[in-house]
């Protein structure tokens, strides 16, 4: 009785293992698939720079095509750049500061009505569908003349230094503004004011900076501080300014 258990168990525990090496070789890991890599995305070109054409840079008494007494059409006109779906033309009238923008333009010119006797700046933006790159002209200047004209507002001052976003080491805590003055009108005597201070650049100007005939400048400043300024000429008659600039203290 014993011996046919014994066997009985020795059956079962063979049967048992035969099924187990079944069960391990029918179970096994199917080898790794091949993945193929991701395809790069194209690369995008980044549209190419303008060059303007009209106004011409520096134009002291451009006329347009006049719209009433206080108004004329200006016509802009730029090359065609590279890789370019479309422009910006940026417009900015020199005495308030103030920009417009006419966008979207897929043509190389674009006419914009606007108030005479006053400066602008103007510059063209290029700009791509499949991009968000963009590409800046040159910014030139001219002077919109009205109807019997005499005298002409001076050019806005250009920034000689600091420049724009430069990091400036101060000389015993003191920096030195400087820029460069033009007047259309010959015999005219320019003078200046300069707007310094650590908020916008468009704060009231401090007394000693107001209607000064030199072109440079001495401020004070702390180091770690961005500073923003501009500068208003003035001929007697009519001002202009420049756009506001920024730079920081080491």
């Amino acid at each position: 009785m014993k011996i046919q258990s014994y066997l009985g168990v020795l059956l079962l525990s063979i049967l048992l293992f035969s099924c187990s090496a079944e069960d391990d070789s029918g179970s096994s890991t199917p080898p790794p698939v091949s993945q193929q890599p991701p395809t790069p995305a194209p690369q995008v070109p980044t549209p190419g720079k303008s060059s303007l054409s009209a106004p011409e840079n520096n134009e002291v008494c451009y006329e347009g095509e006049a719209v009433d007494a206080s108004n004329s059409k200006v016509t802009f006109s730029w090359d065609a750049s590279s890789d370019t779906d479309s422009y910006d033309l940026q417009i900015t009238n020199q005495e308030s500061n103030q920009t417009q923008t006419e966008s979207g333009i897929t043509s190389t010119s674009k006419e914009v009505t606007l108030e005479t006797d006053g400066s602008f700046s103007w510059k063209v933006v290029s700009k791509a569908n499949d991009t968000s790159d963009t590409t800046s002209s040159d910014t030139w200047q001219f002077y919109l003349a009205g109807d019997g004209q005499e005298n002409y507002a001076p050019f806005p001052a250009t920034i000689v230094s600091p420049s724009s976003g430069a990091a400036v080491d101060a000389t015993d805590g003191k920096v030195t503004l400087s820029w460069e003055g033009n007047d259309p009108d010959e015999g005219d005597v320019l003078s200046y004011t300069v707007y310094f201070d650590d908020v916008d650049g468009l704060q009231d100007p401090q007394t000693a900076n107001i209607n000064i005939t030199e072109t440079s400048l001495e401020v004070e400043v702390e180091s770690g501080t961005s500073y923003y300024w501009r500068v208003k000429t003035s001929d007697g008659t009519s001002s202009s300014f420049t756009l506001v600039y920024s730079f920081i203290i080491n």
